[in-house]
């Protein structure tokens, strides 16, 4: 039987499981596909793309400085989150002179999310490029996390001649999880997006990207993701989530690196232990997957002119839960 202390314990978690989650949920409200009732912290635009047979709209926001120093950051975001999540590392960039562009990939954010549609790393760096070819840029710092980071590497390789600088921030794509984990149709990727919910993001975000700790700004990206599960519009969006699922799995950036020709700055956030698939492999072979201590150093060696920043006690989204420690060897990097 279990003590006082801890049956207290053990009553206030269940409360909270049962009370907390469905309560934040239904306080969630709803999103269509494009979230038209969500507001970015900065204006959008849209840029309209002839692609597949079917016109699709592409957002983007462009911060232009007060007092420009001449220099362009893209930003590119990572699978579970949209371009509103850098916010504050726009405003920084921007206080410093730069001009940042943070567009929505097709399939995410504000951007369409196409019923059919083939999802490469190569289209989408060449819809991002359209939306820099649009604006007149010719010269960009590219800045990617998690799957951006994966996109920022291909944009770098597609276009070396535009890349000013390559920054990774916990890309994943830093090993190739085909060698260790069995396929997934994209059915059964489709079949689980669908049974998401505020509860089971904010469970894999504890887990996964912030060891147990959770903030107000933890859970706003939470909530912003659960909100498409309340939606009507939710099957196409865990549609093309399935979509961009089997893009990550079968198309890795980690055999090119060697080609990669940008200046590179590797932010590592040590307790990330990021990787596509662990779920579906043995114990003992989870274990030797996501060691961004490990691949930091590995992907550091195989890209010319790379500088690797390791981040200690911090997961996979330096940017929201290490700010400072974030912003600061990325401004030093993107003016030297």
């Amino acid at each position: 039987m279990l003590k006082p202390y801890f049956m207290r314990k053990y009553i206030t978690l269940l409360l909270t499981l049962l009370f907390t989650y469905p309560t934040q949920a239904q306080s969630i409200p709803p999103q269509n596909a494009t979230l038209s009732n969500y507001q970015y912290p900065f204006p959008v635009q849209f840029l309209e793309l002839h692609l597949q047979q079917q016109t699709l709209k592409m957002a983007y926001m462009d911060l232009q400085p007060q007092q420009p120093n001449g220099k362009t950051v893209l930003l590119l975001h990572g699978k579970n989150f949209c371009a509103a999540y850098w916010e504050q590392t726009a405003k920084d960039l921007s206080k410093h002179g730069f001009r940042v562009i943070m567009p929505d990939q097709i399939g995410f954010g504000k951007s369409d999310k196409p019923n059919h549609f083939q999802y490469t790393f190569q289209q989408l760096a060449q819809n991002t490029k359209a939306i820099l070819d649009t604006l007149h840029i010719t010269k960009v710092a590219v800045l990617g996390h998690s799957m951006g980071g994966m996109l920022a590497t291909r944009f770098a390789l597609m276009y070396p001649e535009m890349t000013a600088q390559l920054i990774l921030e916990n890309p994943i794509g830093l090993e190739d999880w085909k060698l260790k984990v069995p396929y997934l149709p994209i059915d059964q990727w489709y079949k689980g997006e669908l049974q998401q919910n505020y509860a089971k993001i904010k469970q894999y975000q504890l887990d996964s990207y912030y060891d147990g700790k959770w903030n107000a700004d933890f859970d706003k990206w939470a909530s912003l993701q659960a909100s498409w599960t309340q939606s009507p519009d939710y099957p196409v969006v865990a549609w093309n989530s399935a979509l961009t699922y089997d893009m990550i799995f079968t198309q890795p950036v980690v055999y090119e690196f060697e080609n990669v020709k940008a200046s590179t700055l590797l932010i590592i956030g040590q307790r990330d232990r990021t990787a596509l698939g662990k779920a579906n492999v043995p114990e003992a072979v989870r274990k030797t997957m996501g060691n961004y201590p490990a691949l930091g150093k590995l992907t550091a060696q195989k890209i010319k002119n790379a500088k690797l920043v390791p981040i200690e006690g911090v997961g996979h989204l330096p940017h929201i839960e290490a700010y400072t420690k974030f912003i600061t060897p990325l401004l030093a990097f993107l003016q030297q």
